[in-house]
């Protein structure tokens, strides 16, 4: 062999653990990220808005991150803990938990695995490896109480709702001291379905208190059956998480609507740099977490403009839905002045002046 042809043979010895071993960026395994959802994905809808959150944040960062997703798991029962554990186990870096029965399973689950991040929405319980994250969802109810209260001709709404923990009692209550700043005679009847999916309950509640006299209904539940229910019946409707208009294109008076996107996206890049600590955030409408639009053709304009206005005071921190004196609905004080604080608001567990019937369990 010349030496041309070994001093070959030797370069080319030399360049292939060069040539095989991979750049950084190919060396990087994109984050996983797992998801767990309460309710089927579906057209619209509280777990249809996470999903689009959850696309988004795909969308923003590319091949740096990998998710997956688990839908329909009930928030009650061994089956969310299992869920829970198993995208853990196949390595996820961060598991999003998006119901409050989660909460429980989330601890116990983070516990086990304490090297992977966790967020869990709407509950208070937090770990070194467990953010909580949350919206004053009560706020944009409060808007949804004046609207509705504008346009009653009956004086009356109800809400189908799924169950009576702090965040739906929140809405219950900030959704009639909106439509009685507006209407001091409203009445807002409530039915729980004891599910947050269960669309065949959802419309026999709805048709029950559009029967009781209800011309505006809105819910807390995930699925349109409400929405349906309403459009048929020829009556009033306010959407929940979503823009439900495609079901009620008469009936929707406006929507309320949750978004996570930009949330997700920056909880993942702190995963992704090793920055991500465990924290408690409740962001509302001013922080873009609670959306209020989406008003229908039949909304008059000064009854748009008046509920813009009123968004402003809150987005603007001048109004709070529970500022001043506030009365339980058997007219015992549980607020003499001021605006309500955040640890009441998260115990809250009675129906203000003006809801009609008593909580269960009470």
């Amino acid at each position: 062999m010349s030496k041309t042809s070994i001093r070959g043979a030797l370069l080319s010895l030399l360049l292939l653990p060069a040539l095989a071993m991979p750049t950084a960026a190919q060396a990087a395994e994109p984050t996983g990220v797992g998801f767990v959802y309460v309710s089927p994905i579906g057209e619209a809808g509280w777990t249809y808005q996470h999903d689009l959150a959850r696309k988004e944040m795909e969308k923003a960062l590319g091949a740096q991150v990998k998710t997956k997703v688990v839908e329909n798991v009930e928030d009650k029962g061994a089956d969310a803990e299992r869920v829970i554990r198993d995208l853990a186990q196949q390595g996820n870096k961060l598991v999003i938990t998006t119901s409050f029965g989660y909460m429980n399973p989330t601890i116990k689950v983070a516990k086990q695995f304490p090297n992977t991040k966790f967020i869990h929405l709407t509950g208070y319980k937090t770990a070194p490896n467990v953010a909580v994250v949350n919206a004053r969802f009560y706020e944009a109810r409060y808007l949804a109480g004046v609207l509705a209260g504008k346009m009653s001709k009956t004086h009356m709404a109800g809400m189908v709702v799924a169950f009576p923990i702090p965040e739906v009692i929140q809405g219950i209550n900030a959704f009639t001291r909106g439509m009685r700043s507006v209407d001091p005679k409203a009445e807002v009847k409530v039915i729980y379905v004891n599910s947050w999916y269960d669309p065949g309950k959802e419309r026999d509640a709805a048709n029950t208190l559009m029967e009781q006299g209800a011309d505006v209904l809105t819910h807390h539940t995930d699925s349109e059956a409400v929405m349906q229910a309403a459009e048929e019946k020829g009556k009033m409707v306010i959407s929940y998480n979503s823009d439900e208009k495609k079901w009620a294109p008469h009936a929707q008076l406006a929507a309320q609507s949750d978004h996570w996107g930009a949330y997700y996206t920056q909880a993942v890049k702190e995963v992704i740099a090793g920055t991500w600590k465990s924290t408690k955030l409740w962001g509302g409408l001013k922080e873009g977490f609670v959306v209020f639009d989406d008003y229908g053709s039949q909304v008059p304009a000064e009854v748009k403009a008046y509920v813009e206005t009123q968004k402003k005071e809150i987005i603007a921190g001048k109004l709070t839905p529970f500022d001043g004196q506030i009365k339980d609905n058997e007219g015992k004080v549980r607020q003499e002045k001021g605006a309500m604080g955040d640890e009441a608001l998260e115990k809250m567990d009675y129906y203000v002046d003006g809801v009609s019937g008593k909580m269960p369990g009470k």
